[in-house]
């Protein structure tokens, strides 16, 4: 018999966990400088509220309906070539998984720099960093090392089981993160000058609101929330057959997204107070924030605690990660949970290697194995759900969210399987376009 979540608090920590994760606290603050400030936090909300509810629903609903996990789901909900696609998901996972505990890694050793250096340590950062190109020694033994206590923490959770490790973890780490974000949203907003940082983030402009914004906010939708046909249907098929998808879809997206805002809260004010530039893309993590924390009284601490919280946060979407692969091993070829684990961190591990080497590699593997395949993935599990799955299964499992009347119930099911995949189409559209070929033909 398949574990299920023992408490709807359990499994909401679990979910808001795995899909907080890097893509709101590290992502969505980088994303929101990138394309506007509350610009693109309107299209975000927006979008998560019309394509991410939706969504999440069918992908929790196929991970249920099947009792599987990928490597089994597609071809169950009767996937033509399900299987294949299932086992072809197990290696695009395990090679997302190898870079995201890479860059775990690098977090967590940032916050164990910013301890080192409160004690005097004279540490930093920026040792655990791939270098842009070449072979630096001491950045790939201390990845090697992060990446193997990480790997490590994760295997220690999976070996608990679903209840007694994802679940009890999760109501652990999630309620920290979001202490440890509030903590950093209230330094933040004491430093002078901050109300600039505010009235960036909230004052929106809709001519601002351009097809470009539209399509990035709706890209940060399917990352932030871990749609891609891997976690979220994994962990559906822990659900109860009883319980709620639309309030628990509405839970997790509320939950997400206010960690992302509190992410903002905390780093914007900061970055304005201190002139820094809010725009500043992925390096604002590791580039900008480090300049933060090193010229705000107490920042050693502060940044200790971002870090910290950070860590956390992504900690449970690599445990996620581990389990969609755990699960595939031991649905599909018969072996015991405990081995599977260990086969699982082993090649995780060797995997991690080549994008530990230098930016010219990790940058194409983030590329392919996560923006990339992530959306085709978000793709395969809505289609799979609206046009693979018995229109009868399909509606038994919304069946239970609460929606009221047929009518209502089919107009769900009909916007599952129409709209979701247009909207996802266009967003992998949009990805290839600006970011793969560099094609710019949206404003």
């Amino acid at each position: 018999m398949r574990e299920t979540f023992a408490t709807r608090l359990g499994l909401l920590a679990s979910m808001i966990g795995v899909a907080v994760g890097l893509g709101n606290v590290w992502r969505f603050p980088y994303m929101l400088g990138r394309y506007g400030g509350a610009a693109f936090l309107v299209v975000y909300v927006l979008g998560a509220l019309v394509v991410g509810v939706p969504a999440l629903m069918a992908e929790w609903s196929l991970g249920r309906a099947t009792g599987r996990g990928p490597v089994g789901a597609f071809a169950a909900a009767g996937l033509p070539g399900g299987r294949k696609i299932g086992w072809f998901f197990f290696l695009v996972v395990t090679a997302a998984t190898a870079y995201y505990v890479n860059v775990i890694g690098w977090v967590a050793w940032h916050g164990v720099a910013q301890v080192g250096s409160l004690l005097g340590f004279g540490m930093a950062g920026s040792w655990i960093l791939p270098p842009e190109v070449g072979f630096e020694g001491r950045s790939m033994i201390l990845q090697l090392v992060a990446t193997a206590l990480v790997l490590s923490g994760c295997a220690l959770v999976l070996l608990r089981g679903i209840r007694s490790g994802i679940e009890r973890a999760s109501r652990i780490v999630t309620p920290l993160l979001f202490a440890g974000l509030a903590v950093l949203m209230v330094r933040g907003l004491t430093l002078p000058g901050a109300g600039d940082g505010l009235r960036w983030l909230f004052a929106f402009e809709p001519d601002r609101v351009t097809a470009t914004v539209a399509m990035a906010g709706l890209s940060q939708v399917v990352f932030s929330l871990a749609l891609g046909g891997t976690f979220m249907v994994v962990y559906g098929s822990y659900m109860a057959p009883d319980e709620p998808l639309a309030g628990n879809a509405l839970a997790t997206v509320a939950g997400d997204t206010l960690a992302g805002l509190m992410a903002g809260l905390a780093i914007f004010p900061a970055v304005f107070a201190l002139g820094l530039e809010p725009g500043s893309g992925p390096g604002l993590l590791f580039a900008t924030l480090p300049r933060v924390f090193d010229s705000v009284p107490g920042g050693g601490v502060v940044g200790a605690v971002f870090f910290g919280a950070l860590c956390g946060a992504a900690f449970l979407s690599a445990v996620a990660a581990l389990e969609v692969l755990v699960a595939g091993v031991v649905d599909n070829l018969g072996v015991t949970r405990k081995r599977a684990i260990g086969l699982v961190s082993t090649g995780v591990l060797l995997a991690a290697v080549p994008p530990m080497l230098n930016m010219r590699v990790f940058v194409p593997w983030d590329l392919t194995f996560g923006s990339g395949m992530q959306t085709l993935g978000a793709l395969l599990a809505a289609l799979t759900f609206g046009w693979a799955l018995s229109r009868s299964r399909a509606l038994d499992q919304l069946a239970p969210a609460g929606t009221e009347g047929a009518g209502g119930l089919r107009f769900l099911y009909y916007w599952i399987r129409f709209a979701i995949p247009g909207a996802i189409l266009g967003v992998g559209t949009w990805w290839a376009l600006s970011e793969v070929l560099g094609v710019v033909t949206l404003s």
